[in-house]
């Protein structure tokens, strides 16, 4: 399966018990659509996702960046603190390509730009 998303936070590298290590970020897909009414719907699905091939990767995927993902799905559910259940999806990351920096990086780029333009010489 593919997917395309905004990284939602940075990329943290764990180590689990059986010293294994792992990449772990989250990924928001956009998606909009109209009801029988005729209105936008806009809907965002977040993903929590592990790549286990190789931790190198992790300095890359900052908040922001846009990524596709090829992997699969897996179900999980829990109990929060109050007792409450919970589910959400987990994507199990096997290929990962970026496209283009991430929003922090543009935004920066184009302030030295424009800093460049105000130069007086």
């Amino acid at each position: 399966m593919n997917i395309i998303g905004r990284l939602t936070r940075d990329a943290e590298v764990r180590t689990t018990s059986q010293d294994k290590q792992v990449v772990n970020f989250s990924v928001a897909i956009n998606n909009s659509y109209k009801n029988k009414q005729g209105e936008r719907i806009e809907q965002t699905i977040y993903f929590d996702c592990s790549y286990w091939i190789s931790t190198k990767v992790a300095s890359l995927l900052t908040k922001g960046t846009l990524v596709e993902l090829i992997g699969r799905l897996s179900p999980r559910a829990w109990t929060n603190s109050e007792g409450e259940p919970r589910a959400g999806l987990n994507f199990h990351t096997s290929q990962i390509k970026l496209h283009g920096g991430s929003r922090k990086t543009e935004t920066s780029q184009a302030s030295e730009q424009n800093s460049e333009d105000d130069l007086p010489f």
